[in-house]
């Protein structure tokens, strides 16, 4: 495990922390990110598309993002993937080529930059590791196809290249404006240089197309779409307006990592790089970023090894520059009574609405010393410090008005100028109480960096301030292992998400209380047999919030304060039994979400789902394997979000029925 910035045992690490390891994703079909998270208790993920999007959030960080994931910080590597802003796009991830992903929970994580709820850092299969060379071969229904290969091999006694082509599809016709399909390659290349220092090395490209179906309501003005669903398991349409959303990416990355030691001393320099383009087109507006979007970035980080423990301490610089993003009207839009916008009949851009320049500059550094008084004891005394600064010259021409439903002249030239300092200290033990049993405690603050579109839409935003206060134990064992602990996360000045007929706003909540228990766990019955299983109890409320509500002509601010955070079940859990024998394997899980309220008012809630079973079977014969992957095994229709705005509307995003996935694998030796 890799959160405290040096490789060690899972058990040692005093906090939160989950590792979804090969084997266990090997038994998926691992489309999306989603499929190795959804047994993570604390962590809800969903997807709309089945690609690579992703509403990811952890303890209740990220449920204000309406698209994308934010105050989560996403790394591949050691090398972020979030923008300086916070925010992260999962497009350029090829999900094929993962060997663990590791998660740490809440803030208190050395990698996470202005990221509340922690960190995901994704580890990619080894450059000097010929075991992954393989090609891969899936067809299924809906559409749905994946072609990957892999093939990697030492140039000489020093050197080692490897090549990753995957191509994913599907057509997933069962909704409405729903296909996706990603075309992405890597070269990596790793050289082993005197006194063993390591040079790896990464270049990649990917062009990701992604249609996000619109949301559906239940009323008889559109003919019941939700209880259609719920019969069928279509939805043939979307009762928004804005009916050809979507993202179009074209991604270059490039990132190079340096591991030197001396001695004691190791040193740990990286640099990447990525620039990206995109049609977005979403609510009201179409974007593109005419110029491509540029990131750049470096990170310098030292351990030196002492009688004692360690200490570990670096620098951080990151700089995104878009230097040219527009904002288009729809072109081909339907016009209602008094000339509102009721539906659009494509996605493509009419006039020029807005042009957009933009930099974030980014500057951390951190500092931890990981103090080992005995044997038995582990003190992590830490301190991360960024510095965020925001510069926005805007010149608006057009913008969409939501309570007319038409474009009107926009607000002109506008310079928006903001700077973050957020502290992220951090005091933790672990204690091993015996062999393969530790107790931890942790203290931890961290700081939320605002997204640019988040600043953009309402300047006054402030930064939050996330503290978590932590005690668990965990438990190892060749036959089993537990994770669990409770936990109590105050937050000062939330950002939360509002709707209020279609416009999308972002305010600080005064307060916050989070508080939650977790566990994790799982045994082996025999050398053919495990199971295990998860549960997460939530319990999250403002403490001093009041929410904005147009009521006729006039805004009230209502009290909010008791009131339970919208979306989050107070319960989660789930169930996994596995089985292998003799070149044969099988897997089933079965996954809950209890009943959660629909908007911060509480005034409705919805019932969740119960155990949605994901079903896998296997069998592996020499270099050759088949996999069948069933997700939705019996076919549940349900929602997978429902949200209700401050006028009443209740929208649901529809989950996929069942799918079926045939994989045919052949390893190269």
């Amino acid at each position: 495990m890799t959160a405290t910035r040096e490789s060690r045992s899972t058990g040692d690490v005093p906090q939160a922390i989950a590792v979804i390891g090969k084997e266990t994703m090997a038994d998926k079909k691992m489309f999306n990110v989603k499929e190795a998270l959804q047994e993570v208790p604390g962590v809800l993920i969903d997807s709309k598309n089945g690609g690579f999007d992703a509403r990811l959030i952890i303890r209740g960080a990220g449920l204000k993002a309406a698209y994308g994931i934010r105050e989560i910080m996403v790394l591949r590597d050691g090398v972020p993937l979030s923008d300086p802003d916070s925010f992260t796009r999962l497009d350029f991830v090829d999900t094929q080529d993962i060997e663990r992903i590791e998660v740490a929970k809440g803030p208190g994580n050395l990698f996470a930059a202005g990221s509340a709820g922690g960190a995901i850092q994704i580890i990619s299969k080894s450059v000097f590791d010929q075991s992954g060379n393989n090609f891969r071969l899936g067809y299924g229904t809906e559409g749905t196809k994946n072609i990957h290969f892999r093939y990697g091999a030492m140039i000489d006694d020093r050197q080692a290249v490897a090549v990753t082509l995957t191509r994913r599809e599907m057509e997933n016709d069962w909704r409405y404006w729903n296909k996706f399909d990603t075309t992405q390659a890597s070269l990596k290349h790793g050289i082993q240089l005197g006194d063993g220092d390591v040079l790896e090395s990464e270049v990649s490209y990917s062009e990701a197309n992604m249609q996000l179906p619109g949301a559906i309501d239940n009323t008889a003005a559109n003919g019941y779409l939700f209880d259609q669903f719920k019969r069928s398991g279509k939805q043939e349409t979307t009762s928004e307006a804005w009916k050809h959303s979507g993202r179009y990416s074209k991604v270059f990355f490039f990132n190079s990592r340096y591991e030197m030691q001396r001695g004691d001393f190791t040193f740990k320099p990286r640099l990447y790089y990525n620039t990206w383009y995109h049609y977005h087109p979403v609510t009201g507006v179409i974007n593109e970023s005419e110029s491509w979007v540029s990131n750049l970035g470096v990170d310098l980080e030292g351990n030196y090894r002492h009688a004692q423990g360690s200490l570990v301490g670096g620098l951080t610089v990151r700089r995104e520059r878009a230097p040219d993003s527009r904002k288009y009207e729809y072109r081909d839009v339907t016009y209602g009574a008094g000339g509102r916008i009721v539906a659009t009949r494509s996605d493509a851009r009419g006039a020029l609405a807005e042009i957009d320049d933009s930099t974030t500059l980014l500057k951390g550094i951190y500092l931890q010393e990981s103090w080992r008084p005995t044997e038995r004891w582990i003190v992590d005394l830490g301190m991360r410090y960024d510095i965020v600064q925001f510069e926005d010259d805007n010149n608006q021409l057009r913008t969409y008005n939501y309570s007319t439903g038409k474009y009107a002249a926009g607000a002109g030239q506008s310079l928006l100028e903001k700077t973050f300092y957020l502290p992220a200290p951090k005091l933790a033990a672990s204690y091993r109480i015996a062999p393969g049993l530790n107790f931890f405690a942790m203290a931890a603050q961290a700081g939320q960096i605002p997204s640019t579109s988040e600043i953009s839409s309402n300047p006054a935003l402030e930064a939050p301030i996330s503290r978590n206060y932590e005690i668990g134990l965990k438990g190892r064992a060749a036959d089993w292992s537990f994770d669990t602990s409770i936990y109590l996360n105050p937050v000062e000045k939330e950002i939360v998400q509002q709707s209020n007929g279609g416009v999308t706003t972002y305010l600080n909540a005064g307060k916050t209380d989070k508080r939650g228990f977790e566990f994790a766990g799982r045994y082996v019955l025999d050398p053919h047999w495990e199971t295990g299983g998860y549960y997460s109890y939530a319990d999250y409320r403002y403490d001093q919030f009041t929410e904005p509500v147009r009521v006729g002509a006039s805004t009230v601010n209502m009290d909010r304060s008791g009131k339970a955070l919208p979306f989050v079940p107070r319960n989660q859990y789930g169930l996994f039994v596995a089985w292998k024998q003799a070149g044969w394997r099988a897997r089933v899980s079965a996954n809950t979400w209890g009943q959660y309220w629909m908007d911060n008012a509480n005034t409705e809630k919805y019932s969740g789902w119960e155990w949605v079973t994901n079903a896998s079977l296997g069998y592996q014969w020499q270099r050759h394997s088949l996999t069948l992957n069933v997700d939705n095994l019996f076919d549940q229709h349900y929602a997978a979000e429902v949200k209700k705005d401050t006028t009443g509307k209740v929208l649901y995003t529809v989950a996929a029925p069942r799918s079926v996935l045939l994989t045919y694998r052949y390893e190269f030796r």
